[in-house]
């Protein structure tokens, strides 16, 4: 087991940190956002993560899920959690309203090694909730765009209503540094954008695998055919990243739920690179 990659700065991550809704944001019928502040401001201003780092966002008296930080570090307003609506816990975390109080353990996981990247063009591929993660990374990347080559992302999704962060995607339709291409899987009237599923779209616009790290994040069944479109492409296994939160259970390595041969998600991820998934047994 590797050691813990948490970066808490006094804060345990054992132990939940009692904060209250002050937004919520309906991103499509099954995905809603929650953003939380701490409740105690010491603890807040110490608080500090990694893009793609995790928390276990708890709701007294039904229990707690595990979901990505969605918000980047520089954002010091309030953590972002986006839910997709799946058992007892998403459907009570969906109930919740500004005002109302949970308790939130973080940062967990290790994180995207963007310092790794440097220099280097980034291709993100996010597939429905698995924006969520791709969210976070992208802006942190964008905002030290200098560092890097050309960033681009393909977000695709069923439909237009199951897009999510329908308030960023103007933005990133015309940020300068920022290619950006979405698709929806069938026509729907009115949609201007792309229409095909992601592997297939991916393979359509043809990223060049030279010195280039592709990231991508969605439903195992689209990560398995997008993980082939990007070995077609000749990208090779440690240059492909995913992330793993959706198997994590507790976040620190006690209840073994999350592991994977000798791995634990929750410790030794949720970030990997295809080659190291290569090392683990056939679970995914």
């Amino acid at each position: 087991m590797s050691e813990h990659h948490c970066t808490c700065h006094g804060n345990n991550p054992y132990l939940p940190e009692v904060a209250t809704v002050v937004e919520t944001v309906q991103e499509t019928p099954t995905i809603k956002t929650i953003r939380v502040r701490f409740d105690n401001e010491e603890a807040w201003e110490k608080f500090h993560y990694e893009p793609g780092q995790v928390g276990q966002l708890s709701v007294f008296g039904t229990g707690e899920s595990t979901f990505v930080i969605n918000s980047p570090p520089s954002c010091r307003e309030y953590l972002q959690f986006s839910v997709l609506l799946a058992g007892e816990v998403t459907h009570a975390i969906h109930k919740l309203q500004a005002g109302d109080k949970v308790g939130v353990r973080a940062p967990l996981g290790n994180w995207f090694p963007y310092n790794e990247w440097k220099g280097k063009n980034v291709f993100f591929v996010g597939g429905g909730i698995g924006m969520a993660p791709i969210r976070t990374i992208m802006l942190h990347l964008l905002e030290h765009a200098e560092d890097y080559g050309q960033i681009s992302l393909l977000y695709g999704a069923r439909s237009p209503q199951d897009m999510a962060y329908q308030g960023d995607l103007p933005g990133w339709l015309e940020h300068k540094r920022l290619k950006t291409t979405l698709t929806i899987d069938r026509e729907a009237e009115g949609w201007p954008h792309k229409v095909g599923l992601i592997p297939n779209v991916l393979k359509e616009i043809g990223p060049r695998p030279d010195n280039t790290i592709a990231v991508l994040c969605g439903p195992p069944i689209m990560i398995k055919f997008t993980l082939a479109a990007f070995q077609e492409l000749g990208f090779k296994d440690e240059n492909i990243v995913t992330t793993l939160e959706r198997r994590m259970k507790c976040g620190i390595g006690i209840c073994g739920r999350c592991n994977i041969g000798g791995k634990y998600v929750c410790l030794d991820g949720p970030v990997f690179t295809q080659a190291q998934l290569n090392q683990l047994p056939p679970e995914m």
